[in-house]
């Protein structure tokens, strides 16, 4: 009787320019780094693989996109299935953390990636064109949120969710980086707990009186808010 073995199976070539990709904009931003670059350090013969699969550094951009995207959205899903109504920390925790978690893999450059894709200056962001799951589970999240902190007036109320938001993809992009770099690292236990007060803290916290008085006299109109990652 002949016996044979499973042979292991590699990345497509699709998958592993959007890995190039990532690991490269992630470095060098999204302006610094020919398409050509990009094929060549996947390992494609074709110097134009890039613009065949994707079209464009845009197609390539929102595809690293939905790389990561169902499985951080289906997880994000499940953790919130299982947080109390009324406790803001636990439905912050549990949309955050599938992110959080992406800084403690150093051959994953999602967030590194994610930070310089939030800095660009699009015409019209990517994230606007995210899919019609993701959109709702996130709007889901701000209306979670928003309801836990009915005391901070709109549009700061949604705002402050957007910034937050903003502000772990940053703090866990820098974590990210040190990590790759060898620079020492509080434990990811006390680095998702303290980061956690903050983010919180900034939902939460009564909006002072000068603020107040600086939304009244503007007449801020409530954000469009993108959906985040």
């Amino acid at each position: 009787m002949s016996t044979s073995s499973a042979v292991p199976v590699g990345p497509s070539a699709k998958q592993q320019l959007v890995l190039t990709a990532e690991r490269l904009f992630a470095r060098h931003g999204l302006d610094g780094v020919p398409l050509r670059r990009i094929g060549a350090e996947a390992g494609m013969a074709n110097k134009s693989a890039v613009q065949y699969h994707f079209g464009s550094k845009e197609g390539l951009v929102r595809a690293i996109l939905l790389d990561r995207l169902e499985q951080l959205t289906r997880r994000r899903q499940l953790l919130q299935a299982r947080v109390p109504a009324g406790d803001l920390r636990a439905v912050v925790e549990a949309h955050q953390l599938p992110l959080i978690e992406l800084a403690e893999d150093e051959t994953c450059f999602y967030l590194p990636f994610l930070e310089q894709v939030l800095r660009y200056e699009w015409s019209v962001s990517p994230l606007a064109a995210l899919p019609e799951a993701h959109q709702r589970s996130h709007q889901a999240y701000v209306d979670r949120v928003g309801a836990l902190i009915g005391h901070v007036p709109q549009p700061l109320r949604d705002d402050r969710i957007h910034q937050v938001s903003a502000m772990c993809v940053h703090a866990c992009a820098d974590r990210h980086r040190a990590r790759v770099s060898g620079a020492p690292l509080p434990s990811y236990a006390v680095h998702v707990s303290s980061l956690l007060d903050g983010v919180v803290a900034l939902l939460a916290v009564t909006p002072s009186a000068e603020t107040l008085a600086a939304l009244e006299r503007t007449g801020q109109a409530r954000p469009v808010l993108r959906a985040m990652p």
